[in-house]
């Protein structure tokens, strides 16, 4: 099962450290080297973003920054779990390592299931 990681936190907290960017980079290199990293990456501020609304019958498009957004995607993974629970293990280790490494940090990591192949709608109805 594929899943989307979403690491979430509020703008303008800085660069993180760099004992925290070289742990992370080691345990998406474990990943990878078991094969199951599929993508990752890390995103440029909302100031450079821009989000394309339909509301109303208009489609409309704002540039960032959003003054309104609390928290904004940072970086984001694709890999390949068994479960729910190893992805959410391996979140937990992430965040685990930020606030060891970037204690005055605050953010959160979402974890989503990709479809891969057909969906399960009796599990999207909740």
């Amino acid at each position: 099962m594929k899943f989307l990681t979403m690491v979430k936190g509020a703008e303008g907290q800085g660069m993180p450290p760099m004992e925290l960017i070289e742990a992370i980079e080691k345990s998406a290199d474990e990943l990878t080297k078991n094969g199951k990293m599929v993508f990752r990456g890390g995103l440029y501020p909302a100031a450079q973003a821009a989000r394309v609304r339909v509301s109303e019958g208009k489609v409309t498009v704002t540039d960032g920054p959003f003054t309104e957004a609390k928290e904004v995607v940072g970086g984001f993974a694709i890999i390949e779990f068994a479960s729910r629970e190893e992805a959410v293990r391996t979140a937990k280790e992430w965040a685990e390592l930020h606030h060891r490494l970037w204690p005055v940090w605050v953010g959160e990591t979402e974890v989503r299931q990709i479809f891969d192949g057909e969906p399960d709608f009796e599990m999207m109805q909740g």
